[in-house]
């Protein structure tokens, strides 16, 4: 942990969406919990649209919205 440790990631994460009700995130970023797995993709792509951001999917098949 030398130098890397200090430098300050290029990227935000603005929202985290996700289909599983027993996960839970804190913290700043936007946490939603969606019903199914299509509407977590509808309201991914929507809020991503609307905040001029990008998507990222996750393996655990959970999307994360950020900003580079």
């Amino acid at each position: 942990m030398g130098k890397e440790s200090s430098i300050k990631p290029d990227y935000k994460i603005l929202a985290y969406l996700t289909a599983n009700e027993e996960r839970k995130v804190s913290g700043a970023p936007l946490f939603m919990t969606l019903k199914t797995e299509e509407e977590l993709k509808e309201t991914t792509v929507d809020i991503a649209k609307a905040l001029k951001a990008d998507v990222v999917k996750l393996k655990n098949s959970d999307y994360m919205i950020v900003r580079v």
